[in-house]
């Protein structure tokens, strides 16, 4: 099998960490992967800027269609009542749209304006939320993965990959707000095994989340790899040991070379 191109630039290849004992996964021997998932945002693209774009987008909307809400709340203020809701309500990681729409519906009481509107803002702010533009090295690396092994995503977020024009890419994807639970919970990792057909010793996970994506994964039985485009060492502090840690997927296609090799 050919290996896929990689950047010269690159003299490192993933950093493996291997796993001593994950009472998951030591009942299996190590085999190649026949699948791979991947979470969504800050793996396939970063989403803090469209995120200040949707919400400076939304703001611009209310102080045109709810303006006593816009003039009572900045787009701080929102986002503060936001995250303490979540904080008090932790169910809200599942489903983070109906977080925002549950803020608004609050901020939209406290000032007096008609919450009919909360549904026409929420659209808004989808449509910009869905304006990503993903890393260089995920198209190209999609196609190789796509030639190789099932391909699917599992993510916490909002993201929607057929207005995106990635859906094709995918032959499972599933959203924590569709499906009910969300990750670290291990029964998301383990229905998208269970919709590509594998075990999840045959699946990798992908993501940029220690906790969520690495830690979830691995305690479903799953290998993970930490898409860590930061250079990052929070794992140490952590105390958490990914299957593998890569920069970019150029790193990430040697590590599923070698991987498929075995």
């Amino acid at each position: 099998m050919p290996r896929p191109a990689i950047n010269a630039t690159i003299g490192l290849a993933c950093a493996l960490l291997m796993i001593a004992a994950m009472t998951t996964t030591a009942a299996h021997t190590v085999v190649p992967p026949k699948a791979i998932l991947f979470d969504l945002d800050d793996t396939l693209w970063p989403i803090a800027p469209v995120i200040a774009a949707a919400e400076t987008l939304l703001h611009d909307w209310l102080a045109s269609h709810a303006p006593r809400v816009a003039q009572q709340f900045s787009i701080e203020a929102l986002r503060r009542h936001r995250l303490d809701m979540l904080n008090q309500q932790p169910h809200f990681h599942g489903n983070l749209i109906e977080l925002r729409r549950a803020g608004l519906l609050t901020a939209f009481a406290a000032a007096g304006e008609d919450p009919a509107l909360v549904d026409e803002a929420v659209r808004q702010f989808l449509a910009a939320r869905n304006r990503v533009t993903p890393y260089d090295d995920v198209l190209p690396g999609l196609a190789w993965m796509q030639q190789r092994l099932l391909v699917g995503s599992i993510s916490n977020g909002n993201a929607d990959l057929e207005i995106i024009g990635l859906a094709q890419h995918f032959k499972v994807s599933i959203a924590a707000s569709e499906f009910g639970v969300a990750k670290p919970e291990a029964s998301i990792f383990l229905a998208g095994c269970k919709a590509l057909g594998v075990a999840p010793h045959e699946a990798v996970y992908v993501g940029d989340d220690l906790y969520f994506d690495v830690t979830g994964a691995q305690e479903a039985g799953m290998r993970a790899v930490w898409m860590n485009r930061r250079g990052s060492d929070a794992h140490l502090a952590a105390g958490v040991r990914p299957d593998a840690i890569c920069a970019n997927f150029d790193e990430l296609l040697l590590w599923l070379q070698a991987q498929l090799e075995d």
